[in-house]
């Protein structure tokens, strides 16, 4: 393996700017992922003026505001962050698989890395858990993979 060409990105932050829409719903839950995202950014080098929080009502309005920020082209690379619970409806299957694919489709459309922190629980003590829990924080984890793509697509576009 080692004579292979490879191509990997580094968790470089300095000088990118990142754009983080996170929903309102599951606030306190949501908010640990926030914080668990910015330190992660700005542990990476990234100032914190270069980081633009835009909060949404919940989940499923995630990707429109994402395809907004993208659409600015003022982000290096965005983080998606947010929590759905499973209640005694399907609604949560509906709501995860759209905002999912919707998040997804983001990425493609304008060729931007989108750290993936929409959690789907089955519990509430599953959300706190991956909300800087026994499990880590999946805001830090959305946050470094979305550092770790915007300098491995800067390298591959070279």
């Amino acid at each position: 393996m080692s004579d292979l060409r490879q191509t990997v990105g580094t968790l470089e932050g300095a000088g990118r700017r990142f754009g983080i829409v996170a929903s309102r719903f599951n606030g306190r839950l949501v908010s640990s992922l926030i914080d668990g995202a910015v330190d992660c950014l700005m542990r990476q080098g990234v100032e914190r003026s270069a980081i633009h929080l835009v909060r949404v009502p919940g989940a499923w309005e995630i990707p429109l505001a994402l395809d907004e920020l993208a659409h600015k082209g003022e982000a290096d690379g965005l983080i998606a962050l947010g929590l759905v619970i499973r209640g005694e409806t399907p609604h949560f299957d509906y709501i995860c698989s759209q905002a999912s694919a919707g998040i997804e489709r983001v990425g493609h459309e304008h060729r931007i890395p989108v750290g993936f922190g929409l959690l789907t629980c089955e519990t509430t003590s599953q959300a706190r858990e991956r909300c800087g829990g026994k499990a880590g924080n999946k805001g830090w984890e959305a946050a470094e993979a979305a550092l770790e793509m915007v300098d491995l697509i800067r390298r591959l576009r070279g």
